[in-house]
């Protein structure tokens, strides 16, 4: 019995020390610091993100703990994958210290926090920053626990600005896909287009669009356009894209500059415009939610705050395009400036007086000719890789070219080895040029190449010889192989090419010769199949012939 009491006495000795130890740490950690969750819709990688997340580290104060959670519904807007990130979350959630503020960052998150409010959320003051829709934004910040700041991308001000760059333009064309935020914007978009009767509004829709297709809508994108990108996270392709994708995919293939209405990716290939500063919108929404957890009521923020926009504009893409820096607004942040030399030293150069100012003029005619020269090497250097390249691949087709094509039979001489030689042409194809005009002709040219390089043979290889004629070396000597390989040569151009605006039917006319049944000569060899294609030219067209038939 004595044990027992004993036992029993030290459990409750250990118990309420345990208890006070607990107790004293907590109201440790509830005097010094406050803990302030960030939840934003996108993952770390997405370039704002990091941009938020740097302003709201300028916002916050000394006694604040501030956590980081990554919704990451750019990848994953399923809700399957955000059923599992409540249920991740929640379960963190329950395992730690309370939160005395909630940031969040963009619409997704905004959504995901306000459908919890009641649950993991309940009580907790939410703060928004990043939302483009205005109009749901407002509508809750009619509850005492919900304010923030809105992003209102200006198409206005930056069509604006882009007029004064291209005042002949007569369209502007959005980047926009179907996400939640592209969704958004596409109304924001063309409930401008009132004000401009001059400009066509129209948009590429990433989601509709294969990559290839939305190469060549980038691609074709005419002078006289103004090109706003707002948001790519995907193609029709399945190919998902991050900032830095889309921007290096935006700046490579467009002709013309694009303009950003957020500061993510300003400084690697977009012009810019005028833009939400991200960085400014997370420092304002972690000022509101350090006031907050301070003892400011939330209730007392009864307007949503105005989204923080700037000029932000690319110095460099300005000269890369030709374009007067005299027409950068004066008020605007500047990205990649080229300082002069008289900016960079005129504190000194003032006092120092006229013999440095010689001295100064001597050492800039020295730079200017070393950088001239380092350019004149790299631009050489650039055109020489560009000629190594343009030698042995035709542009149009992307096929190898004639002088390809003769190294390859050079090397086929030199080993004797053995082959078939299909050369082939399209059947009527001045009459095509003639009806539909030399552009539609060359995307015959191009859709042609596309289908024959269809072909996964690794002894098969298609070169484009001149204009319409095209030959291939097919390396076996079996003639029932090369008699399949013919007939389905043949069979790919029973498709009509659908092109941009037209459809076409393109039929091919195919010569075969072999060596060295044929000719053990690789120039005779192509003399021998083309006298088969022209055997089939004047049969009718259509259809192929071998050279072994008309000896």
């Amino acid at each position: 019995m004595r044990k027992f009491t004993a036992y029993l006495l030290s459990m409750i000795l250990a118990f309420s020390f345990m208890f006070s130890i607990h107790t004293n740490v907590y109201a440790d950690t509830e005097d010094d610091e406050y803990r302030i969750l960030f939840l934003s819709s996108y993952s770390y990688a997405w370039d704002t993100v990091q941009i938020q997340i740097e302003g709201i580290k300028q916002g916050i104060t000394d006694d604040i703990v501030l956590d980081y959670e990554f919704m990451d519904t750019k990848r994953l807007p399923d809700e399957k994958s955000i059923q599992v990130f409540y249920e991740g979350l929640a379960y963190r959630i329950s395992r730690v210290k309370p939160y005395d503020a909630l940031i969040v960052g963009d619409d997704a998150a905004l959504r995901f926090a306000v459908e919890h409010q009641h649950d993991i959320f309940e009580g907790i003051p939410i703060i928004f920053e990043g939302v483009n829709d205005i109009e749901y934004a407002t509508e809750l910040s009619k509850s005492p626990l919900i304010t923030g700041v809105v992003e209102a991308l200006s198409v206005q001000k930056n069509i604006d600005f882009a007029l004064t760059l291209y005042p002949d333009a007569d369209t502007v064309v959005a980047i926009l896909d179907d996400s939640v935020t592209g969704r958004a914007e596409r109304r924001s978009f063309y409930s401008n287009a009132d004000l401009y009767p001059n400009l066509t509004f129209s948009e590429i829709n990433c989601s509709e669009l294969t990559t290839s297709e939305l190469i060549d809508a980038l691609s074709s994108l005419s002078d006289n356009t103004i090109l706003i990108y707002i948001v790519m996270t995907e193609d029709a392709s399945g190919k998902q894209y991050n900032s830095h994708q889309s921007i290096d995919m935006i700046s490579k293939y467009a002709a013309i500059p694009a303009l950003r209405m957020v500061s993510g990716g300003i400084g690697e290939g977009l012009l810019g415009g005028n833009i939400v500063s991200m960085e400014l919108s997370g420092k304002i929404a972690a000022e509101m939610a350090v006031d907050i957890v301070h003892g400011k009521d939330p209730a007392s923020y009864n307007v949503v705050i105005d989204s923080p926009n700037i000029y932000c504009i690319d110095e460099a893409v300005m000269r890369r395009y030709g374009l007067d820096l005299k027409l950068i607004p004066k008020d605007a942040e500047i990205i990649n400036h080229t300082p002069t030399f008289w900016e960079q030293y005129h504190v000194i150069i003032i006092p120092i007086g006229i013999v440095i100012l010689l001295l100064i003029v001597v050492i800039g005619i020295l730079f200017w000719r070393s950088v001239k020269q380092f350019l004149r090497t790299y631009e050489l250097t650039l055109e020489k890789n560009k000629l190594a390249k343009d030698s042995t691949y035709d542009f149009l087709t992307d096929l190898p070219n004639r002088s390809k094509l003769y190294s390859d039979l050079k090397e086929l001489n030199t080993t004797h080895a053995s082959c078939a030689l299909f050369i082939f042409d399209i059947d009527c194809f001045k009459l095509i040029n003639d009806t539909y005009g030399h552009q539609t002709g060359d995307e015959v040219l191009t859709e042609l190449g596309r289908r024959i390089s269809s072909i996964k043979d690794p002894a098969f290889t298609p070169y484009r010889l001149a204009g319409d004629e095209f030959i291939c070396i097919f390396k076996t000597r079996d003639h029932e192989k090369i008699d399949k390989c013919a007939r389905h040569c043949m069979e790919l151009f029973e498709p009509d090419f659908v092109l941009k605006n037209i459809t076409i039917c393109v039929k091919i006319s195919l010569g075969i010769a072999v060596c060295p049944d044929d000719c053990s000569n690789m120039e005779k060899l192509i003399e021998c199949a083309d006298k088969a294609m022209y055997t089939v030219k004047k049969n009718g067209k259509n259809s192929y012939a071998w050279y072994r038939d008309i000896k």
